[in-house]
């Protein structure tokens, strides 16, 4: 029998079947805000399995003195500190694709609204009011350019449902080659980083946090997007500018933004987002939703059942 300590959120079946394997289980989705019970449940723990707020370096990856599996639920592993971990012996298994589909649809969600703009009008209607003329210069998505920064496994769906709606995709990944087969398999045209920034319609960003990558939406390359554009960023915080994104908005360079992570989480009360245009900031939820839970949960459980076989 196994110790399994869970300190995030997990569907609770998936829960139970690790304990049906007869595996002692702590399930605390609180406990990743109690560090030094943290760090002493962990201390005897065979399993450590979380999702992206617990960061496994330091003195909690220094207190995991057993651990021999690391599960993270979700595909993001900057909150892990991989290359430790498997020095200490430990395997780093990350749910693969399994919020792939959650991911996309907020992408195809969030510029379909943006675009549109004209969803922000209950309250008025309600009052009384008819916005009408106001509303009716809203952009259809079909026959708009996508360009996708990052083209792994979310960024291919991401394009497949851009396709289905009539848009037109283009992307830059720095690991792929324009000769590389993904891009002929889905159908996408690869193109230079400037060119994606230059051209497209709606810009969705789907690369990890690395030095390459911060601050890869500064000042300068904000202003070089096409005007009207939306960006959507619900790869990692870092990757915009947040502070020169708002200052576009304000400014009616870009037509909009939808943001799901921040260099900050939660997002610290701060005045550049105040009074921002065309803007939808949601906490870290674009992977989330109750079918990739539970498809992430099982996931994980599974692995971790057979790593501890």
């Amino acid at each position: 029998m196994s110790r399994i300590v869970i300190s995030e959120f997990m569907d609770e079946r998936a829960v139970e079947r690790l304990r049906a394997a007869r595996h002692d289980v702590l399930y605390d989705p609180k406990l990743v805000d109690d560090a030094p019970r943290l760090k002493a449940e962990g201390s005897n723990a065979d399993v450590l399995i979380v999702r992206n707020r617990t960061q496994v370096r330091g003195e909690l990856l220094a207190a995991l003195r057993q651990c021999r599996v690391v599960g993270r639920l979700g595909v993001g592993l900057d909150n892990i500190d991989v290359p430790a971990c498997e020095g200490r012996g430990m395997k780093v298994i990350p749910a693969t694709g399994a919020n792939a589909l959650s991911v996309a649809e907020y992408v195809i969600a969030g510029a379909m609204l943006l675009l549109r703009g004209a969803y922000q009008s209950t309250a008025a209607v309600a009052a009384g009011q008819w916005p009408r003329n106001a509303l009716s210069n809203g952009r259809e998505i079909a026959g708009k350019t996508l360009g996708l920064i990052g083209f792994g496994s979310i960024g291919q769906l991401t394009a497949k449902l851009a396709q289905g709606l009539g848009m037109q995709v283009i992307a830059f990944d720095a690991m792929m080659d324009a000769d590389h087969p993904a891009f002929a398999a889905h159908a996408v045209r690869a193109a230079g980083l400037d060119e994606v920034i230059a051209s497209a319609d709606v810009i969705s960003l789907h690369v990890p946090l690395v030095d390459s990558t911060r601050n890869l939406f500064d000042v300068r390359r904000i202003a070089a997007m096409k005007k009207g554009a939306v960006l959507i960023n619900t790869a990692r915080g870092g990757i915009v500018d947040e502070a020169a994104l708002a200052a576009a908005l304000k400014s009616g360079a870009l037509g909009g933004a939808a943001i799901d992570v921040f260099g900050s989480e939660p997002l610290p009360a701060s005045d550049h987002f105040k009074g921002c245009p065309n803007l939808l900031l949601t906490p870290h939820i674009a992977g989330v939703s109750a079918e990739s839970n539970e498809r992430v949960s099982f996931l994980i459980a599974d692995k971790v059942l057979e790593a501890l076989r």
